[in-house]
């Protein structure tokens, strides 16, 4: 693969390259990426008099037998590049331009839905015109606020939980609630992967602004997470509003908890072992959710985040993942394509379907990345208590969840906070689960790969 360097490293070898060359003739190539490192194919790269030349199916470009200084200067409709534009005059090898498209309309209402519905105490509300505050969701939309730049709303939403880790997290059994309300009372169900999921977008702000601010808020999570370790190497799933221990252990938890924790310890290592042992379906080549239950012995978003998390997991698992897939009339008169929570696939499930489309792009699935996306657009709610702000409802039409539970009354109708998330992150093309992805597990351990 060629060389790429960085900006600063190509401003270095170009001030060091000022002998006048203008008579000789010179080379010069670079490439193209978009913000997940990915190349961009059909970039015009503009240069000398009206000349230019396009990037392939990579993002490499090249231009040969250049005289006097140049100036290039990168193009995409819907996209901005950074830099803008370079002048070079002697020949130079790696040239990189970072590419980021532009907010569509619907991202922008969605981002301004995201912004209207913090809360003075830095919350938000899980659906439009709701009283319930999820913490998984709120994770969520942290990780919105990241990926957006705006880290003073992101520290809201942080700044709740900081304040209670005495109070709320140490206390007692520990953890926090799943659920509370708008005034930020909790229930006292302490869900194992909630708690997991604010350690992960705990952990992506610290990568992306390197503030030790909430180190101890991430030490508690995680020292709490850990100590629901049982002795077969799987994690109980927290506690009940009475303080009873949840003893049985939730597949999507247990992988959330995994990808949280940081490094590869003997945590890790028994984690894994357990879930090979107790959840693998080495013929299905998946992760499985409901063991003793055969109708519901699979769910999406372990299928989609598995994927997501686990460097080398089987790509055929977003194959497989059309167990899931289903044609639906949704609640607004749309027909809609998109995937279910399980293989009742009695609803399209936004949420769901955006996580798919996060695994995708990863995997390179551009097409089958945009068609879903394009299929989520069709239930775009506008909002009702916010000018130029929309999302996405719950589920396209009643049905039930992961299970045979019903959905609640306005899962098909009212903006939720999920759906929204997993979109943006799709259109940005953010994994939240990158950060903990590395974690150099030695080959042995694998058994996905195994």
């Amino acid at each position: 693969m060629r060389q790429i360097i960085t900006y600063s490293f190509f401003l270095l070898l170009l001030s060091c390259a000022k002998e006048d060359t203008t008579s000789k003739p010179y080379n010069v190539n670079g490439r193209v990426i978009n913000n997940s490192g990915i190349g961009m194919e059909g970039v015009s790269i503009a240069y000398g008099d009206a000349k230019s030349v396009t990037t392939d199916a990579q993002g490499y470009w090249m231009i040969n037998d250049l005289i006097d200084e140049n100036t290039f200067t990168p193009a995409l409709n819907n996209f901005t590049f950074n830099p803008t534009n370079i002048k070079v005059s002697a020949s130079i090898n790696g040239v990189l331009f970072i590419g980021t498209e532009k907010p569509s309309t619907v991202e922008t209402q969605i981002f301004n839905w995201f912004n209207a519905q913090q809360l003075p105490n830095g919350l938000l509300e899980s659906v439009e015109n709701g009283n319930i505050v999820s913490l998984y969701d709120n994770a969520l939309a942290a990780l919105v606020f990241l990926t957006k730049n705006d880290i003073a709303k992101a520290e809201k939403i942080f700044d709740f939980f900081n304040s209670r880790i005495e109070s709320e997290l140490k206390k007692g059994v520990g953890g926090f609630s799943q659920l509370r309300d708008r005034a930020g009372v909790p229930n006292g169900h302490r869900w194992m992967g909630d708690n997991a999921w604010l350690l992960i977008a705990l952990n992506n702000y610290k990568q992306k602004t390197t503030n030790t601010k909430y180190d101890e808020l991430a030490s508690a999570l995680g020292t709490w997470l850990q100590a629901l370790q049982d002795t077969d190497g799987g994690l109980f799933s927290g506690y009940d509003a009475s303080n009873n221990l949840l003893n049985y252990k939730v597949t999507e938890g247990n992988i959330d908890a995994f990808n949280a924790i940081t490094g590869y310890t003997d945590f890790h290592r028994n984690l894994l072992n357990y879930l090979k042992l107790n959840r693998w379906d080495a013929i299905d080549k998946n992760l499985v959710s409901w063991p003793e239950n055969p109708k519901y012995l699979y769910a999406l978003d372990v299928h989609a985040w598995s994927y997501c998390m686990f460097e080398g997991y089987p790509v055929s698992a977003l194959i497989t993942a059309q167990r899931f897939l289903t044609a639906k009339t949704a609640t607004n008169g749309a027909q809609i394509t998109g995937y279910c929570f399980d293989e009742d696939i009695d609803t399209v499930w936004p949420e769901g379907t955006g996580q798919m489309a996060v695994a995708f792009g990863i995997a390179g699935m551009f097409s089958e990345k945009a068609y879903y996306l394009t299929e989520i657009e069709k239930v775009l709610i506008q909002s009702t208590n916010y000018s130029n702000a929309s999302g996405f409802p719950y589920a396209s039409n009643p049905g039930t969840s992961y299970g045979a539970d019903i959905l609640w009354s306005g899962a098909d109708t009212k903006i939720a906070i999920s759906g929204g998330a997993w979109y943006l992150f799709a259109m940005k093309g953010f994994n939240p689960f990158e950060v903990g992805r590395g974690k150099n597990i030695p080959q042995a351990d694998m058994f996905w790969k195994n």
